[in-house]
């Protein structure tokens, strides 16, 4: 799993981040080959990922935005189990430790608001060690490499990319992806 994620985001570096179901079939349509999926409920989660992986997709569920589960460990298995897309985001430490016990692909998101958020999501990493990281918002060459050069840990830079000019920069900073909600640019 952990291999199939680093080649799908080396042939396509931008994911379509998807917080809007009426974007979904856009999402598919598009050249990229992975979904954040940043919506949804415990009503419509499984049939979300079923049909995103018929079309040939990976899906990366973002736990803490689903409708109807709690966020815990009996949510997280649930949807492992059950649903079984192809990783999970999270903010939540306790998630990403319990993850990694079920061998589930963890992509852990950083909101990056300060020098202080920076250096407590360095360390909060540096703990749980999730398989990749998004950080957001992701328009911040300079976090970007000071996280790379500090983790060591994959990483994906998300939130206000507007163009194509910056999902250059941000893989030129060092990011191996660019998530974006934005479906012009899953077109590039």
């Amino acid at each position: 799993m952990v291999n199939r994620f680093y080649e799908r985001i080396q042939r396509s570096p931008i994911v379509a981040a998807v917080n809007d179901l009426k974007k979904l079939d856009n999402a598919i349509q598009s050249p990229c080959e992975i979904i954040f999926l940043l919506t949804g409920s415990i009503f419509n989660l499984k049939e979300i990922v079923s049909r995103v992986k018929k079309a040939g997709m990976d899906i990366y569920v973002h736990i803490d935005l689903m409708d109807g589960f709690s966020r815990d460990t009996v949510a997280l298995k649930y949807v492992h189990e059950n649903i079984r897309p192809d990783g999970i985001i999270t903010t939540k430490n306790s998630l990403i430790k319990s993850a990694k016990e079920m061998d589930i692909f963890i992509i852990q998101r950083l909101f990056i608001l300060d020098s202080l958020s920076l250096e407590t999501g360095i360390k909060s990493i540096r703990i749980t060690k999730p398989d990749a990281i998004e950080i957001l918002p992701g328009i911040m060459p300079k976090v970007i490499k000071t996280v790379n050069r500090e983790t060591k840990i994959p990483l994906i830079a998300g939130g206000l990319i507007q163009d194509k000019e910056d999902v250059i920069e941000i893989l030129k900073a060092g990011a191996i992806g660019a998530s974006t909600s934005k479906e012009e640019i899953w077109q590039l």
